[in-house]
């Protein structure tokens, strides 16, 4: 299997291993951006290289998942995913979001401690060379900000399904009480609340 392939099979591995429902052969296929006989050829070689790989009836197809994740080998990630996501941290905190930009970090420190030392040790100097190579821009004008307690609220919200009830006021109109079912949030320049209202 030439080494394309092999990373291929990999990704696959890294996929299936974090579906919690597991992946059909189309799911493989369109994923890994392959034709069906490929993906079937793939997940063969994913059966083999995996024993723990589990079958899933979910008629009318089937599915495929790895419970319990993969090895630490098997899923230390690149200098370059390590740059993004203290990147993506650093964007957060310059541009005035420090509850999101805590969150990343923390998640950053996470994968540092789920990594052998080894892997860490060769891969500190790469890293430590791209984030002093790369910066963030900082656009000029107000910067949002969001509040944890109240991003904690909205998101807890959203997972239960419950509404959410705020009074709005603007400017020449009397503050009033709202009650909205909370789908998501935007966040950008400003921040908004994506929600039905329920009234």
């Amino acid at each position: 299997m030439r080494h394309d392939k092999a990373v291929l099979v990999i990704e696959l591995a890294r996929r299936m291993a974090a579906s919690a429902e597991g992946m059909t052969l189309d799911e493989m296929a369109a994923e890994s951006g392959v034709g069906r006989r490929t993906a079937e050829r793939m997940r063969d070689a994913v059966l083999m290289l995996f024993p723990q790989v589990e079958e899933v009836s979910d008629p009318p197809s089937k599915r495929w998942r790895i419970r319990g994740g993969l090895s630490a080998f098997e899923q230390a990630p690149t200098a370059t995913e390590m740059l993004e996501l203290t990147k993506a941290g650093q964007g957060l905190r310059a541009a005035g979001d420090g509850a999101r930009a805590a969150a990343l970090e923390g998640l950053e420190r996470k994968v540092k401690a789920a990594m052998r030392s080894t892997t860490l040790n060769r891969m500190a100097p790469d890293l430590e060379a791209l984030v002093r190579a790369e910066t963030i821009a900082v656009q000029a004008g107000p910067r949002p900000s969001a509040d944890e307690a109240m991003l904690t609220a909205i998101r807890g919200a959203i997972l239960a399904q419950q509404p959410l009830g705020f009074t709005y006021s603007r400017p020449g109109a009397e503050p009033r009480r709202r009650s909205v079912a909370p789908c998501g949030v935007m966040f950008g320049r400003a921040n908004y609340l994506v929600a039905a209202d329920r009234e």
